[in-house]
This record gives C-alpha cells, structure tokens and sequence, in this order.
C-alpha cells in the first residue's frame, strides 16, 4: 500500500507540472514529467527496500544522488537555440530537475515536503511567469532583431533610434538569407530612455524609412 501511495502521488505532482508545460507548448510536458517524477521515487523506494528488507549495509541516498546528477541529459534534451540565437527551454529544463527532487522525496516517504515543493513550483510556473512577463515588457532593456532594405538605411535607422536618448549596443551586422540579397539583418540591444511597453516601441520601429521588419528577441 506505500509504493502505491507513494508512486499514485508522485504520478499526481508530477502531472499538474507537467500539465502546466504541456499547455505551454514545450517539449516536456504531461508524459514527462509525471515518468522522470515516477522514476525518481522508485529509485529512493529502492534505496529503502535495498536497507530496510535486504538488509544491505550502504548509503540509502547514493542511488537518489545519482538520478539528481543524471536527470541532467534529459534537462539538455529540451535546452534549445532557435532563430536569433534564442534560448528555450531552461524553465522546463530546470522544472525536470526540480520534479525528480520531488520525486525523491515522495520515495523516500517525505510526504508533506513533496506536497508543499509541488505548491511552490506550481506558483513559479503560473504566478512568477506572469510577473516575468509584465517585468520582461516593461523593462528599459530591449533585445530586437532588425531586417533593413539596404545597407544605406542602416546608418539612418541607428539615427533615428538614438535621436531620442536610447543607447544602442551589442550590434551584428549581417546579410539575410531569407530575404533580398540587398536586405540587412540587425541584432542589437536597446536601453531605452523611458519605460515603454515592448510591443509600442516594435510598433513605433516599424515606421522608420527602410525597416522591413522587428522582432523582439526573448
């Protein structure tokens, strides 16, 4: 009756985490979750049996060591870099790692320390994304990605933008693949003077003479 208690809980944390992913789109999410969490506590439900039953003289935490340093290649696995150089998956990456911590202390019987951890990762997922979100859009630092119809507008784009106090830096320069084979691509960060939400200064970037496009790099 404990390894089903205990396996139907780590089934349950790991679900409502892995469900929130899921419906986020990302790589690991229902399914996932719930077997790196059912993984984890069959690994310290072993270490347990191994010591209690067995009788064997050895470390009942070496083997939940091990899933907290190996849970990593599957954390990697959803690690990716798309488009402008964009990074995604980190939040998911770690929500792996923290569900088979979850999992561990379900195996090993910690109960209410599994329940109160699934709580505060819920939180982090839900609550703190939409913080992030709001302190994202309405920070005064802006990473864009530029698509400009000639060279030539490069230097009057960069005038343009600056003309109001933003500071531009870390800039890179190259030629679009997608597009004409005059086209530059602009990748840059913006210190705006003021606090504006994001998607107004895109909006007031596009009207500028020759910019073809702006994305906004996360």
């Amino acid at each position: 009756m404990s390894i089903i208690l205990r396996l139907t809980l780590a089934t349950i944390c790991g679900g409502i985490l892995g469900a929130e992913r899921g419906r986020k789109k990302r790589p690991a999410g229902f399914r996932t979750h719930i077997l790196v969490c059912i993984g984890a506590t069959m690994v310290m439900i072993t270490s347990q049996y191994m010591t209690d039953i067995l009788k064997i003289s050895t470390d009942a935490s070496r083997m939940g060591a091990q899933v907290i340093s190996g849970i990593g290649f599957l954390g990697a696995g959803t690690i990716i870099v798309v488009g402008r150089n964009e990074v995604k998956g980190l939040t998911t990456a770690a929500g792996l790692w923290s569900c088979a911590c979850m999992g561990l202390a379900i195996g090993i019987g910690f109960y209410e320390g599994a329940l109160i951890s699934c709580v505060f990762l819920l939180g982090v997922f839900t609550v703190l994304h939409k913080l992030d979100l709001y302190s994202r859009n309405h920070s005064r630092i802006l990473d864009v990605y530029v698509e400009i119809k000639h060279i030539t507008g490069v230097e009057s784009f960069l005038h343009v933008v600056k003309s109001d106090g933003t500071k531009v830096s870390n800039i890179e320069v190259k030629k679009s693949n997608e597009m004409d084979k005059h086209t530059i691509g602009l990748t840059m960060t913006l210190t705006l003077a003021d606090k504006i939400e994001h998607s107004e200064y895109i909006l007031k970037l596009h009207t500028i003479e020759n910019v073809l496009s702006v994305e906004e790099i996360m």
